[in-house]
């Protein structure tokens, strides 16, 4: 195996998941000369890409602290619970736990050497498809929900509580644990030399396959065709009658899924092209590299929406960040209240006439 290999292999080898050919490469990998671990060590200072990347991650870290901190801050102890704020609110605490473990994939990504254990080197990759999973399973409970009470206004209205949403929550944080898991199973950490290598540890490529495999239905496409299914329902209910204005809330909604798709596309993209085998090596780590460092600034976006995509656009300048926050997110819940009460009256009046 040749040094640019070696190197290459390793730059996607920081966070994620990794090419399927790793842990038949594992044993080389072994044998290879202290000259060629040596390389990987100085490649970072030497690479611009690597630097960029890490960079990258340094912005993604300050501002999905910072950023996801006062959405929790706002939603959580700032503004009265609703249904509304019990999405948010969990939406950015799964940023903020992503967003606080990432300094260790940083620390990695530069030095190639992970100095933090073995039950850190499971547990932040744990975090990161933990982070995946809550995450499109709340945009598609939240795009489920504005479904629910456009078509059922007045069902919703007397069945949206807070308990409830709580309940739907906690499930979908169970069931995103429960597919993270294997991350806690298959990842591992390896010594050579000077060096310690946090990896997957796959025992087979049909066990690597299936993991990746369930990970891109579950964590991409599926969510994503219930999503688009209910967003068609919307517009057409909306449209139908002649409500075209109250789609306007949405528009926030919108913004956090397409963000969403377009952050994970590249790294789901590269990831089943691997069970292709028609990609070198080389071009399936340079866009897992490229891949993962997008998907992760999904987690500093969300508050960023927030603040820029509420009504009061040409005012946000002139309030402070905090209440641009919670106008934005509590802008749906107002809109969906008003929607429910004239839907509602509207069916009053309809039930009068019949």
């Amino acid at each position: 195996m040749g040094k640019s290999r070696i190197s290459t292999m390793d730059k996607a080898d920081f966070m994620f998941d990794y090419p399927s050919n790793d842990y038949e490469n594992y044993t080389n990998y072994n044998q290879t000369s202290e000259d060629s671990i040596h390389h990987v060590e100085d490649v970072c200072s030497e690479d611009i890409l690597c630097i960029f990347l890490l960079v990258m991650n340094v912005v993604i870290i300050v501002l999905g602290l910072v950023g996801n901190g006062v959405v929790i801050w706002i939603a959580g102890f700032k503004m009265k619970k609703t249904v509304n704020t019990t999405w948010y609110l969990s939406l950015a605490i799964s940023d903020f736990i992503f967003c606080a473990t990432l300094p260790l994939n940083t620390f990695y990504q530069a030095t190639f050497d992970w100095i933090f254990g073995q039950v850190m080197c499971k547990f932040t990759s744990f975090v990161m498809f933990l982070n995946m999973f809550s995450s499109i399973f709340l945009l598609v409970i939240i795009s489920v929900d504005r479904c629910i009470a456009v078509m059922f206004p007045v069902w919703a209205q007397n069945q949206r509580t807070i308990k409830k949403a709580s309940v739907i929550v906690i499930l979908a944080w169970v069931f995103s644990v429960s597919l993270s898991v294997p991350s806690l199973i298959f990842r591992d950490i390896q010594h050579h030399l000077d060096k310690t290598r946090c990896h997957n540890n796959y025992k087979s490529h049909d066990t690597h396959s299936s993991i990746l495999i369930c990970r891109s239905i579950f964590g991409f496409l599926m969510p994503f065709l219930i999503i688009i299914v209910c967003y068609s329902i919307i517009m057409f209910k909306l449209r139908s009658n002649q409500m075209a204005k109250s789609s306007k809330p949405f528009k926030i909604m919108t913004a956090l899924i397409g963000t969403f798709f377009l952050c994970w596309l590249p790294y789901h993209t590269f990831m089943l092209a691997e069970l292709t085998k028609g990609f070198p090596n080389e071009i399936l780590a340079f866009g897992l590299t490229i891949g993962t460092s997008i998907a992760s600034a999904n987690s500093f976006l969300n508050p960023i929406l927030y603040v820029f995509m509420g009504n009061d656009f040409r005012r946000k300048f002139k309030n402070s960040i905090l209440s641009k926050i919670e106008n934005a997110i509590g802008e749906e819940g107002r809109t969906t209240s008003r929607y429910l009460s004239r839907s509602s009256s509207m069916d009053a009046r309809a039930s009068t006439h019949i």
